[in-house]
């Protein structure tokens, strides 16, 4: 089995930049694609062969499936590889690649639309013996008395989600039945005007829950193995901040059976490639709420307790070269956190783009930096507003703890505004250090 020997970078920024260093190691030639304004990303300098593929804006470039698949075929490249956002998680883009003779570096197009959709991905998860949210199991159809028989069986407060739903848009809590079915109706409308979709469900809302997620990698030959999991409770509008794993304070027993429940769902529903399956987690019990079927933002910190290069490994299995770990390989040693450093103004949360005068990563033992930023570097107001990752591993997790304190002291991101300071605060903070925290902790401490 040969390894891809072309593969390009259907992404920017950040991860772009991280999928270059991955095929460079493995001997991969790569090609980056970017807009007018990217040209001097760092990883288009790095690559063997860059296209221009469109104006600035993300819908004339990054999410220009004709022009991407145009930009493989001049090349020659074999795979793509998209990242995250953008079209990651985009079934027609995956099919297109396939259809067009090119290998998605991902799951297949048929994987990705189910686990796109809440409702199909959730009766999935049910059928694997995945624990799930209580909840309708199904949309919700026009039959009132019905929807609210199963309002009165889950116990409110209750969520009204669209299937089709996505960061944090179309979603409404609901405390009473007085205002269960005019919540519905809104959410209905609100859903088919951003999604076009107006299917939604509902379930049980948790007042207190903290957003824990499982990372798993599946080859072509029925190999599923997971690398355990990975606290991200530190968010703001849905948007993770911090990121840690393992997930600190967790029930063992309940992590076990979660962990070992992804590994088998896996198999039933024939995923292949990196994965991450989303819960809540409560009062010593996991539920499902999605998965996402991309490498995700937080990937290092599962790459740094567990020693597996998971974009190697999506590399590797694209290729339809076999997992190089089984389970017993795979050891939990240490404690990883990530901050995801933003330029953004760290009170309002305003975007900060502009140059970058001078550039300073932090460094010493147990300390990863993954960014694309260097001194002189202009952060463009078009795109997303990440512009580096500060990863510290450490023995235990108060150890990673100072060290990522000491890495935030150290890094100098000179002439644009981050949001370094909002995590100079959080890893001092109390809360944050005995884990008495939940995914609403962070909003409620910016607003106090």
């Amino acid at each position: 089995m040969a390894m891809i020997d072309k593969v390009l970078i259907a992404n920017r920024g950040e991860i772009a930049l991280r999928v270059l260093r991955a095929c460079k190691e493995l001997g991969i030639r790569t090609v980056a694609v970017h807009s007018q304004v990217d040209r001097d990303l760092m990883h288009v300098r790095l690559a063997d062969e860059s296209v221009c593929i469109g104006p600035n804006s993300a819908t004339e470039s990054y999410l220009n499936i004709p022009a991407i698949i145009s930009a493989a075929e001049v090349t020659d490249s074999v795979g793509i590889h998209p990242g995250y956002g953008f079209l990651a998680e985009n079934a027609d883009f995956a099919e297109q690649v396939e259809k067009s003779g090119f290998t998605f570096i991902g799951p297949r197009a048929e994987t990705i639309r189910l686990m796109g959709n809440k409702v199909s991905a959730i009766e999935a998860m049910v059928k694997a013996g995945v624990p799930t949210v209580p909840g309708s199991n199904g949309p919700i159809n026009n039959d009132d008395e019905r929807t609210l028989r199963i309002a009165r069986e889950i116990g409110y407060p209750v969520i009204i989600k669209a299937a089709s739903g996505g960061g944090g848009r179309g979603m409404q809590v609901v405390h009473s039945e007085a205002a269960l079915l005019k919540g519905i109706q809104v959410t209905q409308s609100e859903a088919k005007n951003a999604f076009g979709d107006p299917t939604v469900y509902l379930e049980k809302y948790l007042e207190r829950p903290r957003h824990v997620e499982v990372q798993v990698l599946a080859d072509t030959h029925g190999n599923v193995i997971h690398l355990g999991d990975r606290d991200c409770s530190m968010q703001r509008r849905h948007q993770k901040v911090i990121e840690e794993a393992p997930a600190p304070n967790i029930d063992e027993e309940a992590r076990q059976k979660t962990l070992k429940a992804c590994v088998d769902a896996c198999k039933e529903i024939g995923y292949v490639g990196a994965g991450t399956f989303e819960f809540l987690y409560q009062d010593g019990a996991f539920y499902f709420i999605e998965m996402n079927t991309r490498v995700q933002v937080e990937h290092p910190v599962s790459e740094m307790v567990t020693g597996v290069d998971i974009v190697r490994e999506q590399l590797r299995i694209a290729s339809g070269m076999p997992l190089q770990y089984s389970q017993d390989d795979i050891t939990i040693s240490g404690h990883a956190m990530e901050c995801r450093i933003n330029a953004e103004d760290p009170k309002t949360f305003v975007p900060s783009p502009g140059k970058v005068n001078h550039f300073h990563a932090p460094g010493g033992n147990g300390i990863r930096v993954d960014s694309h930023l260097y001194s002189g570097y202009t952060v463009p107001p078009y795109y997303d507003s990440l512009v580096a990752k500060l990863i510290t591993w450490g023995d235990d997790r108060e150890i990673a703890r100072r060290r990522m304190k000491n890495a935030l002291d150290e890094l100098v991101v000179d002439g644009i505004k981050t949001n370094q300071p909002l995590h100079r605060n959080l890893v001092r903070d109390g809360g944050f250090k005995s884990v008495d925290f939940t995914i609403h902790y962070l909003e409620k401490l910016i607003r106090d």
